[in-house]
């Protein structure tokens, strides 16, 4: 099971990877035959939003995988240092339900507008808010296991292997 939670977690990075290289790839290409040439991609332009998206969206799973967030623990780690489990767990139970309302937000944003086609790329419009509805529930699963087990899923850092 780690094995394949593993593989998913790499998988994403190597997606949000491949996004960022084909915006830049279309991006540049556009400048390049819009300032050279007159003439540019206008399908770049909204190709190259829904990648932002996508690599923001997807970006904001890994770092809460990776407990990366900005926080300030400084006041709870010092002054209550026999709550900081207690309080974690309530953070996580926010962020739980922050998350739930971006993809149930998300998910009915994406069902409504499946049948809306971009005139540009001829895409549906929906790709937009299922990024946000698959990185609300990833987000989701992640707040729902920290609250269960605080150490699940957490990696070993290097700075921790000394």
């Amino acid at each position: 099971m780690r094995h394949i939670l593993k593989w998913i977690w790499k998988s994403i990075d190597i997606i949000m990877a491949a996004i960022l290289v084909a915006m830049l790839i279309l991006v540049f290409t556009n400048v390049i035959l819009r300032y050279g040439f007159s003439s540019g991609l206008r399908e770049s332009v909204e190709l190259s939003r829904m990648g932002l998206v996508w690599v923001v969206l997807l970006g904001a799973v890994i770092v809460l995988k990776r407990d990366e967030h900005l926080a300030v623990t400084e006041f709870t780690e010092n002054l209550m240092p026999r709550w900081v489990p207690f309080l974690r767990r309530i953070g996580w139970a926010i962020i739980l339900l922050s998350v739930s309302m971006l993809f149930y937000g998300s998910f009915n944003q994406m069902m409504d507008n499946w049948q809306d086609i971009s005139p540009l790329t001829g895409l549906p419009s929906a790709l937009f808010y299922l990024a946000g509805a698959l990185s609300g529930g990833l987000m989701a699963i992640l707040a729902l296991g920290r609250i269960i087990s605080p150490s699940w899923l957490t990696e070993e850092k290097p700075e921790d292997k000394q």
